[in-house]
């Protein structure tokens, strides 16, 4: 199967050239600002059961919950951020995130509607010096193991946006990868919970798997 070559192969250039291995699962980042940040409880589990039963990664099925000042942050390689409200964090944990991603951690956020102002605002005190930009189409995230040569795709519709995937980079190392107006936690849901069509869940799930796979195969060695 060609999708569990291409993750073969590149899970296989990560362990030659990692010396330890990260924790392989999804860690969901708990924050403050009373943004709903337990938002789409079913979402990691299905992302995880599809990482597993589709390449050959092999991840634990739960995932894990962590604030940016856990001492567990470092042992994960994926952090899953989103909700619909705000986010807002301390002086110290914008410098805890920083050091996570300067050494080879990985956030994906994702907007599940309302968190777009405080998320860019966050960020760039994370990074003053590194904007949010678009994650060019060529990027591998879009074609790792699954191909999406129109980028992230939308899954839920709100308000006749397009999808955007926005990204902050470390050197060539994407670190931050921001879906807007996409939606992605809605399609990793238990289908049935939105009305979104079957295809548009597959279409969220093979998305994931690319930036799984993309975040423990980039990670550099420490």
């Amino acid at each position: 199967m060609i999708v569990r070559t291409i993750a073969t192969l590149t899970i296989g250039a990560f362990l030659t050239s990692a010396p330890a291995m990260p924790r392989m699962t999804i860690a969901r980042l708990q924050y403050d600002g009373g943004g709903d940040w337990y938002a789409n409880p079913s979402s990691l589990p299905n992302l995880l059961r599809a990482i597993n039963e589709r390449t050959t990664l092999r991840v634990e099925p739960t995932e894990a919950r962590v604030t940016l000042m856990d001492d567990r942050l470092w042992d994960f390689p994926f952090v899953h951020l989103t909700g619909h409200g705000v986010v807002k964090f301390s002086d110290e944990e914008v410098g805890r995130l920083r050091e996570y991603l300067l050494r080879g951690g990985f956030l994906h956020a994702d907007d599940n509607y309302g968190l777009d102002e405080s998320f860019r605002k966050e960020m760039a005190r994370v990074f003053p010096d590194r904007p949010l930009v678009d994650v060019p189409l060529s990027h591998p995230i879009y074609h790792i193991v699954y191909d999406f040569p129109k980028g992230v795709p939308k899954i839920h519709e709100h308000d006749g946006k397009p999808a955007r995937g926005f990204g902050i980079f470390i050197g060539d190392r994407l670190a931050v990868y921001y879906t807007y107006e996409a939606d992605l936690g809605n399609g990793w849901e238990d289908q049935g919970t939105y009305t979104d069509p079957p295809e548009l869940h597959e279409a969220a799930l093979r998305m994931g798997i690319n930036l799984f796979t993309y975040a423990v195969t980039s990670r550099p060695a420490s």
